[in-house]
């Protein structure tokens, strides 16, 4: 073979291993970049369920946790507290909750899948202010007809120990429920409907 000649094979061979080690560094390259994609550990575990224990909780108290970066609310409700919720329903603005955001099992005045124990976020339906748990019967700022609930000072909004709001409120909806489940007496789970599964 001359100088002048081309050697096609070793030609081949050159261009198929340049093109193979080129996509093997392109593969490489675009590992971090799709990787940096994914939602980090913290950002994954802000959005999940959360356990909580309530056995200490005693009758009248209420527990605050975290949950998606808000404030959900576990109160463990009196009976007495419960006795006040069908007198409410002539002055609140949504009693049967049709307008409020909450999952398809929760129904009925109490709002939650036990009557004594309310799981909800404490984020007024306003502007986003936290209300006030004001489990008091009647005290001087909020008026003789008030039967305990929440109050947000922001603007005024006035909820029952339901998280239902009154009428001619500036909060236009109930306050929140999140999707939750118990696990066990003493135990539930918030951010896990009652057919999802951990």
């Amino acid at each position: 073979m001359s100088g002048d000649e081309v050697d096609n094979g070793k030609r081949r061979f050159l261009v198929a291993a340049t093109t193979l080690v080129g996509g093997v560094g392109t593969g490489f390259a675009l590992v971090p970049f799709v990787s940096s994609m994914q939602p980090s550990a913290k950002a994954r575990a802000a959005g999940a369920p959360v356990r909580v224990d309530i056995s200490k909780l005693e009758p009248g108290q209420k527990l605050t946790v975290e949950w998606r970066g808000k404030p959900v609310w576990i109160v463990n409700r009196t009976e007495k507290m419960l006795g006040t919720l069908a007198g409410l329903n002539p002055i609140l603005a949504d009693p049967e909750s049709m307008s409020s955001e909450q999952p398809d099992y929760i129904t009925g005045e109490a709002r939650s899948l036990k009557p004594e124990i309310l799981v909800m976020v404490g984020i007024c339906t306003h502007l986003g202010c936290s209300p006030t748990y004001r489990p008091d019967v009647a005290p001087v700022d909020l008026g003789s007809d008030w039967e305990g609930g929440f109050f947000c000072p922001c603007h005024g909004s006035k909820f029952d120990i339901s998280g239902r709001v009154y009428a001619s409120m500036p909060a236009p909806k109930n306050l929140p429920i999140p999707p939750y489940r118990f696990v066990s007496e003493t135990e539930l789970i918030i951010g896990q409907g009652q057919k999802e599964t951990a």
